[in-house]
């Protein structure tokens, strides 16, 4: 045991931190997403529920990142599993994990990423000497050699960090909880508006203008829908405790329920959109065709009367 993480968890998240990579690059199954990293890594920890959140929050603070032909981002993944483990094995508040240990692993995370493309192009440069050669059976394995750079850059910092960093986090722990009070209450208030963070970047990209009414009418049914249900809840609350003859269920606002608004009104939206590009095309056959027959009828020759 490690920071009371046990050596198979240990090899089960340095498993999982090399498939997640290999996941990204090749399969595409979302396994790969700070959010299934959360309730993986929750789920090996014991604690689900604490490993949603924290790969919730990082989901959402990396949601308008993205790369552009070569380049490297952050890896919210590996930082995810961090951040999970060692909260859980710790005690850990979530925000102050995400903050304190999920965004400066992800961060750090760009040098392996780096490190893992650069070690790559070995074998990128053997496969172009057996093109030459035409080796194929060569060129097949060496394609295949390639995915030991980028599965590494992630387990091995991952299994260094789980193996011998839960010593030290304890101890980083108990001092924020006690010297450091301050200071962990000022990162689980950061952590806490990193998803904040991730949705202003995404807007950022987003066609706001341009469908700044959806923008408004989602926001007001929330806020509203929000206030009502929260409402709602405290009243029953009260009046159960109040009669015991009065039972009920008293739930708080469903994010899916405002979700699947949104998701009619995005269907609506390409409707129209189908509808206008349809008519666009329509137009510009017609306008292409009545083009032709303008050109037939000026470069023919008219026939008439020639007394």
């Amino acid at each position: 045991m490690h920071g009371n993480i046990m050596v198979w968890q240990v090899l089960l998240l340095t498993l999982y931190s090399m498939y997640q990579i290999w996941d990204e690059l090749t399969i595409v199954s979302s396994l790969s997403q700070p959010v299934w990293a959360g309730l993986i890594t929750g789920a090996i920890m014991g604690d689900v529920t604490k490993g949603l959140i924290i790969g919730g929050s990082l989901q959402l603070t990396v949601l308008g990142v993205g790369t552009f032909g070569g380049s490297s981002k952050i890896d919210a993944n590996s930082g995810t599993i961090l951040a999970t483990a060692f909260s859980i094995s710790t005690g850990m508040n979530a925000s102050t994990a995400v903050a304190a240990i999920g965004v400066p692993v992800a961060s750090l995370m760009i040098e392996t990423d780096i490190l893992g493309r650069f070690t790559n192009t070995f074998f990128q440069h053997r496969i172009d000497r057996l093109i030459d050669e035409e080796n194929y059976s060569a060129i097949e394995r060496n394609y295949l050699y390639g995915v030991f750079p980028w599965i590494l850059s992630r387990g091995i910092p991952v299994f260094l960090a789980l193996q011998f960093g839960g010593n030290f986090v304890s101890t980083a722990v108990k001092v924020l909880d006690t010297h450091l009070k301050w200071l962990s209450n000022g990162l689980a208030t950061a952590g806490a508006l990193l998803p904040a963070v991730g949705f202003a970047i995404l807007l950022r990209y987003l066609p706001v203008k341009k469908h700044i009414a959806y923008l408004i009418l989602g926001f007001t049914l929330t806020a509203l829908f929000s206030t009502l249900y929260t409402n709602v809840q405290s009243l029953g609350t009260t009046m159960s405790t109040v009669s015991k003859g009065f039972a009920g269920s008293f739930n708080s606002v469903s994010m899916v329920a405002i979700a699947l608004i949104g998701l009619g009104f995005a269907i609506n939206e390409y409707k129209r959109n189908t509808e206008k590009q349809k008519l666009t095309e329509l137009v510009s056959s017609y306008k292409d065709s009545s083009q032709e027959k303008s050109n037939d009828s000026e470069d023919g020759e008219i026939y008439g009367d020639e007394d």
